[in-house]
């Protein structure tokens, strides 16, 4: 519901002439800047935990977080917001990344929590959520990523950098969403803890994977799958 044909009223007619001033029209709906987007991936937490109160970030977590923020403060851009998952280990994750970002905004919401996005093709025998999981979650998810995944506001001049702090089912879904590909596909991806994935949405919608993962930043024994 980008697409800026979509957002214009076709029945409405030049009252001389007749016929559809589109050209015209058209540039008030275009966008013109890129989004950068940055998925970042929770840090390693204790699993130990039953309630998510109790499932608060390791001492390595910590550490790979540090080292998160310090990484996205070395890329020198001026990120616009910070939006991140509600659940405790985003939580955390989030606020020592944005000690290394002082002055961006954060916000918590629901839509990023972890969760069951949709059933993956082919099947794993370790994972096997209940089928009700599949509709609760995957219909939150995906209105996370219609929410937050889109081409620039035709009101935005300038390029947008933002975070997006979350959990590694809800990030191989937006991706596959993203990129245009089966959907069914996200758990054939793996993501470490504290990992950057970067999207760009260009003007023009169309989307490019720069970074998926990536880890580089982190000493070898820092990193984690958990």
């Amino acid at each position: 519901r980008r697409e800026p044909l979509a957002l214009i009223n076709l029945k409405k007619k030049n009252e001389e002439t007749g016929e559809e001033e589109l050209a015209s029209r058209l540039g008030h709906y275009k966008a013109k800047a890129t989004r950068h987007i940055f998925l970042i991936r929770h840090s390693q937490y204790n699993l130990d935990g039953r309630a998510d109160k109790d499932r608060t970030l390791t001492p390595l977590g910590r550490e790979q977080a540090e080292l998160t923020g310090h990484r996205l403060a070395s890329l020198g851009l001026k990120f616009d917001q910070i939006i991140h998952s509600s659940m405790t280990r985003a939580t955390e994750t989030t606020e020592i990344i944005s000690k290394h970002l002082p002055g961006v905004k954060k916000i918590s919401t629901d839509l990023l929590r972890e969760g069951a996005p949709i059933e993956p093709d082919p099947p794993v025998s370790h994972w096997k959520p209940e089928a009700v999981q599949y509709y609760e979650d995957g219909a939150r998810i995906e209105a996370a990523f219609r929410n937050f995944i889109h081409r620039a506001d035709a009101k935005q001049e300038e390029d947008s950098y933002e975070i997006f702090v979350c959990h590694a089912n809800v990030i191989r879904y937006i991706v596959c969403r993203a990129l245009q590909f089966p959907p069914e596909g996200w758990l054939r991806m793996s993501l470490n803890n504290g990992s950057i994935t970067h999207l760009v949405i260009r003007p023009n919608g169309r989307v490019a994977l720069r970074t998926l993962g990536d880890t580089g930043f982190m000493p070898p024994d820092k990193i984690t799958r958990t």
